[in-house]
């Protein structure tokens, strides 16, 4: 019995499932049922058309993503071969089988993972002699990737001969000349591909040999793509190359949530679609099923401040009169109390645990909730995180705290060498067996054999000047002022950051400010141990199977799933949106970001925030995107401050000219203009960082600098 692949499709999904010719660029909006018009339109042009399998690409962007089409395929259709269902690494592995050895490699070739990159890299360190503190691993993918993608390095590995090559690496200048090419030089020793290499090495096969290139696109009848806002500039030449014979390619994506321009996705690819191939048709699906109209109108408003974009407007189809809660706490502590009280509620309410979810922009920001849940015993999972205080980083310095006090060995053998001071194993085990000889600690037996041949030729004696200085200073010193000098002193924090380690810093301040907050809540006696005894319950939870359980994670881990309870906290700026945001188009990134956060809640969206003052001295505000989201579609816990509002504002403004900032009207050095205030003078400068004018006025007798909003009269 066939499958009815149109039955209970709306209008616009039918309307894509049937459109089969030509370039089609569907704008799916969030809930709006875009994997079963995807499927469907798959399952359409096999049993309704007749089109063989063998002759659809249909490809997304995970394999959890792909596993899921064809399941969905094969319950509508039975056990076809759905082979060409899968991610774009997968394809390009299949046509690279078939295809490579027109490069002269295997097809049998290995694929690279990134735990296989980490070990060529170790390799090529050691041969050229390079500092990993230096250069470090993280450095060395960036500049790696950046180069590849430049792609001319494919004909270099074809043409060069391999002895060649490891004779250049080895005696390159310059250190990135030594680390590229010694990479590549591993590569091609075992015939390896990274992910990279994949896309790029198929690209090459395509626009090099024109027989090839000819066979996959006539072998490819219909293209389709989902997550095409998500595609990098590579996987869009490929589906273009592609799809240039039988010029059938099928698009499905929202530009609304396009969220990895860091991973290289272009929001332009989508947007200009109709500019590239001009013939091509766009279905607007904008009926969405997943949330309430609340949750959709609040949703709408904030999307509605970006530029980049297609205008479209998410329509319920589910009514509901829950609204969307807006809480503005004095503090986390008060936030994560706000957030346990709603759960109590919706819990008394007869929902379960499994119906909730924490979203946060960084994992830093749920260790104030985690701290709550523990207290108020309610079980919770982390997603692709650790819970805060499990983190490595805190476990360190957490460590580096308690050797101050107890010089235990668990301590001990966590940050001895860390960061590194070449106390390996055979040193440990030198102290191990000291230790054990004469009933001491680790630590004590460093001290008394710091001057042994062995131990002399590590940094042991930095490690252990550093533990007796601040035994005798911590008890006069603040917890902030102590951990600040212990990142500092002891090497971590630059450690961290010469490794590009940024979410593990983001940790590390959040912890500062965890023990700001301590020491303001508890008065002016705090002491280490006291401090350490509190936070021992936090790192000594149960670890039981949580079943029924609140689920905490990232609005990335989030992208594609759906949740009848969220609460989005941490809504701060300099958090939500980043701090590290310096452009308009980061800035309306972190929008769209905001805007997949709403679009996750089916039944109720709880936002929060919290004032407070960093440990820093900074203010912490609420974040524009509340502001952004208009006020009639959220109902406020209490009414914001006029002050904090104002303050707020005008930190937002600040922030964005700084981003953005005015351009000025056309005026330039030597006009000259007429001021309201100041009359006539001549422009001097013209400063675009600050959006200003420096203009030597007749009637002043220096330079006064003009912003450029203010009107100015042109005159000769």
């Amino acid at each position: 019995m066939s499958f009815d692949s149109l039955n209970g499709l709306n209008d616009e999904q039918k309307l894509a499932v049937t459109t089969t010719e030509g370039y089609v660029r569907v704008i799916a909006g969030a809930g709006s049922g875009k994997t079963r018009a995807l499927t469907n339109r798959y399952v359409y042009l096999v049993q309704d058309l007749g089109i063989s399998t063998a002759n659809i690409l249909c490809v997304t962007f995970t394999n959890k993503a792909a596993n899921e089409m064809k399941k969905r395929i094969r319950h509508m259709i039975g056990d076809y071969d759905t082979g060409l269902v899968c991610t774009f690494h997968g394809f390009c592995v299949k046509l690279l089988r078939e295809d490579i050895h027109t490069m002269h490699y295997p097809e049998n070739f290995l694929v690279i993972d990134s735990e296989d990159t980490d070990t060529i890299l170790r390799n090529v360190y050691q041969e050229a002699k390079i500092d990993s503190k230096r250069y470090t691993f993280s450095m060395a993918k960036d500049m790696i990737a950046a180069r590849k993608y430049l792609g001319e390095y494919i004909s270099y590995i074809l043409e060069t001969d391999i002895h060649i090559l490891k004779d250049y690496y080895l005696k390159s200048a310059k250190i990135e000349d030594r680390i590229f090419f010694g990479y590549l030089y591993e590569q091609r020793k075992c015939f390896g591909l990274d992910y990279d290499d994949l896309i790029l090495f198929a690209l090459y096969v395509l626009e090099t040999f024109d027989d090839k290139r000819e066979k996959w696109q006539k072998r490819l009848e219909y293209i389709m793509v989902d997550e095409f806002q998500d595609v990098s500039s590579s996987q869009y030449a490929l589906v273009t190359i592609l799809s240039n014979y039988h010029k059938n390619l099928f698009v499905v994506g929202d530009p609304d949530q396009t969220i990895y321009t860091w991973r290289g996705a272009r929001i332009e690819y989508i947007l200009d679609f109709d500019k590239k191939f001009p013939k091509a048709t766009t279905i607007i699906m904008d009926r969405n099923y997943r949330s309430s109209e609340n949750i959709l109108n609040a949703s709408n408003s904030l999307i509605k401040k970006n530029k980049k974009r297609l205008d479209k407007e998410l329509k319920a189809v589910k009514s509901s009169t829950v609204p969307v809660i807006y809480h503005h706490a004095r503090t986390t502590k008060e936030e994560a109390a706000f957030i346990v009280k709603q759960i109590d509620k919706i819990v008394a309410a007869g929902k379960s645990l499994n119906d909730i979810t924490i979203l946060y922009r960084s994992h830093f920001v749920s260790r104030s909730i985690e701290e709550e849940f523990i207290k108020e015993k309610i079980p919770y999972v982390l997603y692709s995180g650790i819970e805060f205080y499990k983190r490595k980083e805190i476990k360190d310095i957490l460590s580096y705290f308690r050797m101050l006090i107890f010089e235990d060995d668990l301590s001990f053998l966590r940050v001895v060498n860390v960061p590194r001071r070449n106390i390996g194993d055979k040193r440990i085990q030198l102290l191990k067996d000291y230790a054990e000889k004469n009933d001491c600690s680790l630590y004590k037996a460093l001290k008394e054999n710091l001057g042994h041949d062995l131990i002399i030729k590590s940094n042991a004696d930095e490690f252990v000047k550093l533990i007796d200085k601040y035994q005798k200073l911590y008890i006069d010193m603040k917890l902030t002022d102590l951990l600040s000098s212990i990142l500092n002193d002891s090497g971590y924090e630059s450690m961290l950051r010469t490794s590009g380690e940024n979410e593990r810093l983001d940790n590390l301040a959040e912890l500062k400010q965890a023990i700001f907050e301590y020491e303001n809540s508890t008065g002016e006696e705090t002491f280490l141990e006291d401090y350490l005894q509190m936070i021992s319950l936090y790192s000594n939870t149960d670890k039981e199977d949580k079943k029924d359980s609140v689920k905490m994670m990232t609005i990335h881990n989030a992208k594609g799933l759906e949740f009848p309870y969220v609460f989005l906290c941490g809504l701060n700026e300099g958090i939500f949106p980043n701090k590290h945001v310096n452009s308009l188009d980061k800035l309306e990134e972190e929008r769209r970001l905001a805007y997949v956060a709403y679009t996750r809640a089916e039944n109720a969206l709880f936002l929060s925030d919290a004032e407070g003052i960093n440990f820093d001295g900074s203010y912490r505000y609420p974040s524009r995107f509340i502001f952004n989201t208009d006020k009639a579609y959220l109902e406020y816990t209490k009414e914001l401050e006029q002050r904090l509002v104002d303050d707020a504002i005008g930190y937002i403004k600040r922030n964005e000219m700084k981003i953005a900032p005015e351009k000025s009207d056309g005026l330039k050095i030597g006009d000259f203009v007429v001021h309201k205030v100041f009359g006539r003078g001549k422009i001097t400068e013209v400063h675009e960082d600050t959006s200003s004018y420096g203009i030597q006025f007749e009637k002043l007798e220096t330079i006064r600098n003009i912003s450029f909003t203010v009107p100015l009269e042109k005159v000769e």
